[in-house]
């Protein structure tokens, strides 16, 4: 159940999966680069349907989700930005990928939290502050 539920009462989510290498500098030493299928589940929440009945169309989210993770597929993560200027962790992914997404929407939907698996049984999830939505 999302962080901010009182505040909301609907949310849908899209789901996309892009291929990408990356090396961690962890402790100080840079791990040897390997690569995952990076599993991305995008969930935006809003308190009202358009007249449509809509919260958001599937379509315009897969599209805003597209968009962002295009530059990493088939990509060393280290190598593109801006994953070239800071640690591409699973974390930073999420977090890049919610605030970029936040951007592209209208106002009655917002980013509600990202999760990354990079790996199985491997997920980071990033939840938008309600001061960014």
């Amino acid at each position: 159940m999302s962080k901010g539920y009182s505040a909301n009462v609907f949310e849908i989510s899209v789901q996309r999966v892009f291929h990408a290498s990356h090396a961690l500098l962890i402790g100080g030493d840079r791990e040897e680069s390997h690569t995952h299928d990076w599993r991305v589940t995008l969930v935006v929440a809003g308190a009202a349907l358009d007249s449509d009945g809509l919260l958001c169309d599937f379509h315009d989210l897969e599209a805003a989700l597209d968009d962002v993770i295009k530059p990493f597929q088939d990509a060393d993560l280290n190598q593109t930005r801006p994953f070239d200027r800071f640690n591409p962790t699973a974390e930073a992914v999420a977090k890049y990928i919610a605030e970029s997404v936040s951007g592209r929407l209208g106002d009655t939907v917002h980013v509600d939290r990202v999760s990354v698996i990079e790996a199985p049984g491997c997920q980071a999830t990033y939840f938008m502050p309600p001061t960014h939505r």
